[in-house]
């Protein structure tokens, strides 16, 4: 059943009590910003519809979701018996691939649970799976150390009394603490920076409106909502010093595919001399595409466009196109804002030395 909240904190998802008996609880993000609801996920069903449906979104919460996803797949056979644990568990994370295509962060994760259990020497059931607790509770504890530090390296960018333009959600929403791209932010307000932050609305879902507007005022940080064809305007009228959005999975040279509409902005950015960051964990980068070229695109229902919650607002049988994502070029790119670092110049060679470093 969901669970209704009204409070100044909130944790976006997180498991509640034991291995065997315990649960994942996520903040339900199709119903913000009017109402605040918990769905507490107790099958690998709902964990699928949860991340597929957007009720978690952002790349590393994701991650964190599919990952105490598949300790609940794990056990959906039994424990007493090793290889029924194993098998399940193969299951579920083969199912949970299948939920959405472009964030990589998802596959990482999915693909950490399959390596934890084939690392784990033979056991039991129950032994089995306190391990893969463990292992999904590290990925979100290893998220939230990551937003810290991604804040901490971003902020040292930021100016005091800076206009920061973003795009979609790259918040605590986003991840299992504290953000990528808007923590950043939360830094650079917690050193006293003063900063002020435009948030484009990001259709047709609004993420901008429903969730960066909502965190951004519920921890006290002045912030503009814009409808996303006034960013150049805002640019043009001087009003931003700088960009800085998220990413979902960012090939081996540096492209970026982050929410679609990104790509104009970055352009946008380009044109007035403004300096365009983008800030992820280094699970975001998928090294083994060498460029955007080769990133999935998802193509999202086109009712989201003509039916926009609810409402038909385009005439009926109209052709619609509705990618989710879009690539910036790394050579738009000012620097990648990562938990060991930032990435500039953005090249293949940069990006291999700060991850490995």
């Amino acid at each position: 059943m969901p669970r209704r909240e009204e409070s100044a904190s909130y944790r976006t998802l997180g498991w509640v009590g034991d291995e065997q008996t315990g649960h994942l609880r996520l903040i339900d993000q199709t119903r913000l910003p009017t109402e605040f609801i918990e769905i507490d996920c107790r099958d690998v069903p709902t964990v699928w519809e949860a991340i597929k449906l957007l009720r978690v979104r952002g790349a590393p919460a994701i991650g964190v979701a599919a990952g105490y996803g598949a300790v609940i797949g794990a056990r959906s056979q039994g424990v007493k018996d090793e290889g029924t644990v194993r098998k399940a568990l193969a299951e579920a994370t083969a199912y949970l691939r299948t939920s959405r295509p472009t964030a990589v962060n998802l596959f990482w994760a999915l693909d950490r649970m399959d390596a934890a259990a084939a690392a784990t020497p033979p056991s039991n059931g129950p032994a089995l799976l306190k391990r893969l607790l463990h292992e999904a509770d590290a990925i979100a504890e290893e998220d939230r150390a990551m937003c810290r530090s991604i804040g901490k390296f971003g902020a040292e960018l930021v100016q005091a009394g800076e206009g920061i333009l973003t795009h979609c959600n790259a918040g605590g929403l986003a991840t299992a603490d504290y953000g990528t791209a808007l923590a950043v932010i939360f830094s650079a307000q917690e050193q006293g920076k003063h900063v002020h932050v435009f948030a484009d609305e990001t259709r047709p879902l609004l993420q901008g409106a429903r969730l960066t507007a909502w965190e951004l005022q519920r921890r006290g940080v002045p912030v503009t909502l814009i409808c996303d064809n006034m960013a150049a305007q805002v640019m043009k009228e001087r009003k931003i010093q700088k960009v800085v959005v998220g990413a979902d999975r960012i090939a081996a040279n540096g492209d970026a595919a982050n929410k679609i509409g990104t790509y104009g902005v970055a352009l946008l950015a380009k044109a007035h001399g403004i300096p365009f960051y983008v800030a992820a964990p280094s699970s975001t980068f998928d090294l083994s595409i060498a460029d955007g070229s080769a990133i999935p695109i998802e193509q999202r229902d086109p009712q989201e466009v003509t039916h926009g919650f609810g409402r038909q607002t385009a005439p009926a049988g109209v052709s619609v196109y509705n990618p989710a994502f879009d690539v910036t070029p790394a050579e738009l790119i000012s620097g990648i804002i990562t938990e060991k670092g930032v990435i500039r110049p953005v090249n293949a060679g940069t990006i291999r030395e700060v991850l490995a470093g």
